[in-house]
């Protein structure tokens, strides 16, 4: 990179204006030697290529299931026996108090689960009958039933969640991984991202993006049905060769801009144009589910050719395989406000978990058999929780749902590094609050870095005269999760 345009992209108004009497003959002279220096450079090194962890890892690789809309964790984990007890009462003042809800005002009424809990595995955990599947898979789970954001809206909370701000313009979760590791496989982006339910989530693409940091760590959008990654193949009238031959002269191009003027994004797009055609003959082979024996798809749900939860799951493991670094997969529908019957924490939440829980049960268990798991990290969860009374607007109809609720929520990890058969954290009787060991956002994300060999107070890069980060200023380890 150019020295001097690194310097300038990080300077502020404030350090210009204080620096712009210093201009003399000495200053000059030095401009030109740096400038010499950086005509001389040779070609920009592979910004994907592989790098050691800041110091040993437990985990190589993650696989985060986003349930985009938030869960109802209080139907799925968190059982509360009080809170069914008291059903149908007025929410006491003391939890409402100094509150706000996306969709709720005045008195609501108290709604305990209509599920039926029993406890799981080694450790106990409680899980509802909506998700049969995880039962036989509690012993890898550990169940962090202490979550919390900052958050009331999907797309804030999402964005919080992903980036560590909750306005858009930050780096992604699986860029900053990226950008601190690198990719295993030259053929592969480092970070694919796969989309289930016909929905982005609600905080858009800056989920997977890269905001101020190179746009190569950005993630790769996938698809489990017809081209696997769109604009990829060559246009029409242009086979293998001539394409070789055309990024050939792009790069030499680009090579001799980016020895001029050292823009960072100019690598970027050397990196991104010879990775698209290395892709062409990787990323079809490595997307064909069909390659899978009949018991694998059996076990998953999985059908070729189709467009689904399951099939994102099972091809979530094969680019695992592959050496792909962060894989974050996104499933649209989990908004169990009650305001039609797939809202409804019954038959809806039933519906929708038959269409999830199978696959991720067996996504766990393919990824032990094949020695995967014991290096892999799963999350599961969503961008915050539900209420535990009724949503205003439908609180006196047939459909039963909750409303947005940020001050608790659970979600699952699973895989290396984690305690296993673990339930952490609680809230209180009644749901309203968490009463022990509580677990912002930040201290999850902080969590996940450091399982990656990443210290998240480490792992930075200098936009505007400051040193950014996920976790923004905030997060800590929650070493108690911790193998």
């Amino acid at each position: 990179m150019n020295p001097q345009f690194d310097f300038l992209q990080h300077q502020t108004r404030r350090h210009f204006l204080r620096r712009a009497g210093q201009l003399s003959l000495g200053a000059i002279a030095l401009d030109a030697l740096l400038g010499a220096g950086a005509q001389a450079a040779s070609s920009e090194p592979n910004p994907l290529a592989a790098r050691p962890s800041q110091y040993s890892a437990k985990v190589k690789r993650v696989i985060y299931l986003h349930m985009s809309g938030g869960p109802p964790h209080l139907d799925i984990f968190d059982h509360k026996p009080e809170l069914v007890k008291h059903s149908g009462q007025d929410v006491p003042d003391q939890f409402l108090k100094g509150k706000t809800f996306a969709f709720t005002s005045g008195t609501p009424k108290l709604m305990g689960s209509p599920r039926t809990f029993t406890q799981h595995g080694p450790g106990g955990i409680w899980m509802s009958d909506a998700v049969p599947n995880f039962h036989s898979v509690a012993d890898e789970m550990c169940v962090i039933k202490s979550m919390y954001t900052d958050q009331f809206n999907h797309a804030p909370a999402e964005l919080l969640l992903f980036t560590g701000s909750p306005r858009q313009g930050r780096p992604s979760m699986g860029s900053w991984v990226t950008y601190g590791l690198g990719s295993e496989n030259e053929n592969l982006p480092g970070f694919v991202v796969l989309i289930s339910s016909g929905v982005q989530p609600s905080g858009g693409q800056s989920c997977w993006g890269t905001g101020f940091i190179p746009s190569v760590y950005q993630g790769v959008q996938c698809r489990s049905k017809g081209d696997p990654v769109l604009y990829v193949n060559d246009p029409p009238g242009m086979d293998r060769a001539l394409r070789r031959k055309t990024l050939d002269a792009i790069r030499d191009l680009n090579e001799e801009q980016a020895r001029e003027l050292g823009h960072p994004e100019t690598a970027t797009r050397i990196a991104q144009y010879e990775l698209a055609f290395r892709m062409q003959t990787s990323v079809p082979e490595v997307m064909d589910i069909g390659r899978e024996s009949k018991a694998v798809l059996e076990d998953y749900g999985a059908v070729p050719g189709d467009s689904s939860f399951a099939n994102n799951c099972l091809l979530s493991r094969r680019l695992l395989e592959q050496g792909v670094r962060f894989v974050q997969l996104f499933d649209w529908g989990w908004d169990f406000h009650g305001t039609n019957p797939v809202e409804d924490i019954r038959d809806g939440l039933s519906a929708k978990m038959k269409r999830t829980d199978k696959p991720i049960a067996a996504l766990i268990r393919d990824l032990r058999q094949r020695g995967l798991l014991e290096d892999t990290l799963i999350v599961w969860g969503g961008e915050f929780g539900r209420t535990p009374f009724r949503e205003g607007r439908t609180a006196s109809g047939s459909v039963m749902g909750r409303d947005h609720f940020p001050d608790a929520f659970s979600m699952f990890l699973a895989g290396g590094g984690v305690k296993h058969g673990l339930s952490y954290g609680e809230t209180d009787e009644l749901g309203f609050s968490v009463v022990q060991d509580k677990v912002h956002v930040h201290d999850l994300q902080a969590t996940i870095l450091h399982l990656l060999g990443l210290d998240h107070e480490k792992l930075t890069y200098r936009f505007q005269g400051r040193d950014y980060r996920l976790t923004d200023v905030h997060g800590k380890v929650v070493s108690d999760l911790l193998a």
